[in-house]
């Protein structure tokens, strides 16, 4: 069975649903949980000075699922990794992280199928994904560049929120904490 279609969801639920299994397997924990499909959060020269910062912004707070993330990351790292050298000319980095559980309950929709399943008796699902819950204009990818690549970072951006279940913004931050 193939990945269900992200408008499903693209709403926040009413409370996070995180508390994922180490080694407990008690009641207050998820059983099952998969694994964040991201595979790295920081790219690039991870120690270097950089004079600029882009950030990319999404618009409206949503749910955001891994697979969306990782997609983003890796066409914004595809790209400044051909146009900049990823040893020393940019830092790519991921800021949030996939902690949410996102669940199904599958339906059987065939005739005859009220012979051999529940139905809604317990409609609570298992999990199937993870995903990350976002606010009104949070940061997603941040990149770090010199002032004389910062159209190269800005492109790459934009390649990123192609990935993005609603609409982003990129931004030039003055000045950079991190």
């Amino acid at each position: 069975m193939g990945d269900r279609p992200a408008y499903i969801y693209r709403e926040k639920p009413g409370q996070p649903y995180t508390r994922k299994s180490q080694t407990s397997a008690g009641d207050n924990y998820i059983k099952g949980a998969p694994a964040p499909r991201v595979t790295q959060f920081v790219m690039g020269n991870k120690n270097g000075e950089f004079e600029e910062s882009l950030v990319l912004k999404i618009e409206e707070g949503v749910t955001v699922r891994s697979e969306a993330l990782e997609s983003g990351r890796v066409a914004a790292n595809s790209y400044l990794s051909r146009v900049l050298d990823p040893e020393e000319e940019y830092k790519l980095k991921l800021l949030p992280y996939p902690h949410h559980v996102l669940r199904y309950h599958p339906l059987a929709g065939v005739a005859g199928a009220d012979r051999y399943y529940e139905g809604m008796r317990k409609p609570f699902g298992r999990p199937i994904g993870r995903a990350a819950l976002t606010d009104d204009m949070q940061d997603m990818y941040r990149v770090r560049v010199d002032s004389s690549d910062r159209d190269q970072a800005r492109k790459a951006l934009e390649r990123a929120s192609d990935k993005m279940p609603v609409s982003c913004r990129v931004r030039l931050e003055e000045e950079h904490t991190q």
